[in-house]
Formats: C-alpha cells, sequence, structure tokens
C-alpha cells in the first residue's frame, strides 16, 4: 500500500483520490437512489389501485420490495471499475460483483412474477374455478425456472465453464438425487394427474378418508384441505392421486332418506292416514326438482314398530336451507301424527311369565307328553 501525504496527489493502495471519490460516490447515490424510488413505488402503488390499474399497482409494489438491492449492486459494479485492482483479487472482486447483479436481476424477475399472477387470475375471473389451482402452479412454476436460472448463471459465473459443462455435472448428480427425491417426483406427477383428471375444484367440498373439508389450495407437492372442525390436512398429490375421493361440491342435490315408525297398535286406516300425512307435508315441497318427487312407502315390519320410509331431495344442494327445510319437515310431522292420534313407536320389549292364566307352567311338558303319544300310535 502506497500512502503519500503531499496534497497535491493522494493514492490509497494503488488509486488516486479521485478514484476513491467516485467509487464512495456511486455507492452512496445508487443506495440513495432505490430508496428514493423505493418510496416513489410505494407512493404511486395506492393511486395506481384507485385509478383501476392492478396490474401497475402490483409491479409497483413488486419492484419496491426489489429495486434497492437491484440500483446498489449495479452502482457498485460501476463503482469498482473506476478503481485500479491487484491482478490478484481482480478476478475474484469481478466474480463477486457479477454474482451480485445476477442475484439482483433475479431476485427483481421473481417479484415480477406477482404481476402474472394477478393478469391470470383475472383473466380467469369467469372461468371454472380449476383455474383457480392452475394459477398458483403456473406462478411457482415460473418461480422455480428463475431460481434454477439464477444458480445456472451463478455457477457459470464461479466456475468459469459453459453451461453446457455444467449442465452435465448436473445431470450425473440428478440421477443421485432422483433416486433419493422419489416421493417428490411422485407427488409432483401426482399433481399433474390431479390437473389432468379435475376430481375437484379450490373452493368445492370434500369427503377424503372420512374426513370433510374444503380444498384450500394444490400446490406442485402437496394438496391443503380446510376440515369442518378448523384443522389444515395436507396431503401429498402423490396419495391423493391413488384414493378415492367424493366431491361433496359437485353434487347436484342433497337426498335424505329416513323412516318413521308407529306403534303396531295403529288401525290400518291410521297407517294409511300417515302415509297421506308424509306424503301431503313433501307434496311440492321447497327445493323439489320435478324429476326428483318425493317417495313414502309402508316398506317394513319391523320387531317392535311398523316402519315408513320417507326419501326426498333437495335443490340446490345448499347444506344449511337443506338443514332449515329438515327441521320444518322434522316439526310438521310432529305436529300433524300428534293431531291424528298416531303414535310413534319406539324400542320395547315384551316379557311374558311363565305360569299365567294363558301359559301354565306344565303347557309345555303336556304338549311333549302329547307328542310322544302321538308319535308310537304311528309306529304301531
Amino acid at each position: 500500500m502506497e500512502l503519500i501525504t503531499d496534497t497535491t496527489e493522494f493514492v490509497f493502495a494503488g488509486n488516486e483520490l479521485w478514484r476513491i471519490i467516485a467509487l464512495t460516490t456511486i455507492i452512496i447515490l445508487s443506495f440513495l437512489l432505490g430508496k428514493i424510488l423505493k418510496f416513489f413505488f410505494n407512493r404511486i402503488a395506492p393511486k395506481m389501485e384507485a385509478s383501476g390499474r392492478i396490474l401497475a399497482n402490483v409491479s409497483f409494489k413488486s419492484a419496491a420490495n426489489s429495486i434497492t438491492f437491484l440500483i446498489f449492486s449495479i452502482g457498485l459494479t460501476i463503482g469498482f471499475r473506476f478503481l485500479i485492482i491487484p491482478e490478484g483479487v481482480e478476478g475474484l472482486i469481478n466474480t463477486t460483483l457479477e454474482v451480485l447483479v445476477i442475484l439482483a436481476i433475479g431476485h427483481f424477475v421473481y417479484r415480477q412474477i406477482d404481476v402474472l399472477d394477478t393478469w391470470l387470475r383475472r383473466f380467469a375471473k369467469d372461468d371454472a374455478a380449476i383455474d383457480d389451482m392452475l394459477i398458483p402452479i403456473i406462478g411457482k412454476s415460473l418461480r422455480v425456472v428463475v431460481v434454477i436460472l439464477v444458480i445456472l448463471q451463478s455457477a457459470q459465473a464461479l466456475s468459469d465453464q459453459p453451461i453446457t459443462s455444467i449442465l452435465a455435472g448436473i445431470g450425473i448428480g440428478g440421477l443421485a438425487l432422483g433416486l433419493a427425491a422419489q416421493d417428490t417426483i411422485r407427488n409432483f406427477f401426482g399433481s399433474l394427474m390431479i390437473f389432468a383428471d379435475k376430481p375437484f375444484n379450490v373452493g368445492e367440498l370434500i369427503s377424503l378418508n372420512d374426513k370433510l373439508g374444503t380444498v384450500q389450495e394444490v400446490g406442485v407437492r402437496t394438496t391443503k384441505v380446510k376440515t369442518l372442525d378448523g384443522h389444515l390436512l395436507t396431503v401429498p398429490n402423490g396419495v391423493l392421486a391413488n384414493t378415492t375421493i367424493h366431491n361433496i361440491g359437485k353434487r347436484q342435490f342433497i337426498r335424505r332418506v329416513f323412516s318413521v315408525t308407529i306403534t303396531y297398535d295403529t288401525p290400518p286406516d291410521k297407517v294409511d292416514r300417515a302415509i297421506e300425512i308424509l306424503k301431503e307435508i313433501l307434496d311440492n315441497h321447497e327445493g323439489m326438482n320435478e324429476d326428483f318427487p318425493p317417495r313414502v312407502f309402508f316398506d317394513d315390519l319391523n320387531a317392535d314398530s311398523l316402519n315408513l320410509i320417507c326419501f326426498y331431495w333437495y335443490h340446490p344442494p345448499d347444506y344449511w336451507s337443506y338443514m332449515s327445510f329438515t327441521e320444518k319437515v322434522n316439526r310438521e310431522i310432529f305436529r300433524r301424527f300428534n293431531e291424528e292420534g298416531i303414535d310413534f313407536a319406539f324400542p320395547t320389549q315384551t316379557i311374558h311369565l311363565a305360569g299365567d292364566k294363558d301359559r301354565p307352567v306344565d303347557f309345555g311338558i303336556r304338549n311333549l307328553d302329547k307328542a310322544n303319544q302321538d308319535q308310537d300310535q304311528d309306529s304301531n
């Protein structure tokens, strides 16, 4: 290091004073410029949103998060060009600056993918909900591509080798990595099968291994389902692709099958009246489709009751509206049966005591003796 205190010349590590001042000035100015642009982008983004320019709003917000780093890395690269760098460290410094610029550009592009996500959501706003599954995948895939490109460019800068040589080396290592990442690969192809078959859409209610939940997100590796008890269920796509899925969200109606049991001492005319009441309650009911009329049958003689079975279909399949209607039906059945004096049955048992007037204790013995005597006479 050479340090000259002459007032007319100041040299530090082989660099004149003006070179050092130029480097410092450019670094400070690039940092300040980055901060000013960030402040400007953050201020203008709400105005873009207020004027309905949603894409511009997202672009400015994304740029505000990466512009300072980008401008600073470019300024640092320009500033170091004013310096005279010793040959021993020149290559290291240039490589470091090159990698820094690559990372800054990659970060800027990575954040700008938010603009594409927003545009795709607006474009698919009126289309099928399956687009809600594809849009996140497109954004995530592009982000993965950006990261891979940044890594490759950085590796090329650090190794000073062509990308083809780097890819060849990665291919050899990729074989071992692929064997170790079989589950990840299976989950990726499972996600492709889900997108191809479309067994459900984002936001639909599904039944998965006896668990009911709403599909929240379909990713490259897993699918997130929020169960009705509030838990977030994360299922690997490889498992999901081989699982039986009941898509409740795609059903066209909700069918209810229920039985009304009445006592055995109900007179036949009361049984007929009970069937008529059930038909009257369900006739042209709320949510009925003409192609699915309600059905009522006297279908079984149970051990402790007469069974009347009812069917009805509720359209559209709004669960809470269906439950409200179900309550109305139950209340009306209860009220009408009470008015008609028709008793509901419940499980009962009748116990007969041996020795009563209808069943004397020796009744069975006398019957057995008589049967034996009849058998002897037949043999003679």
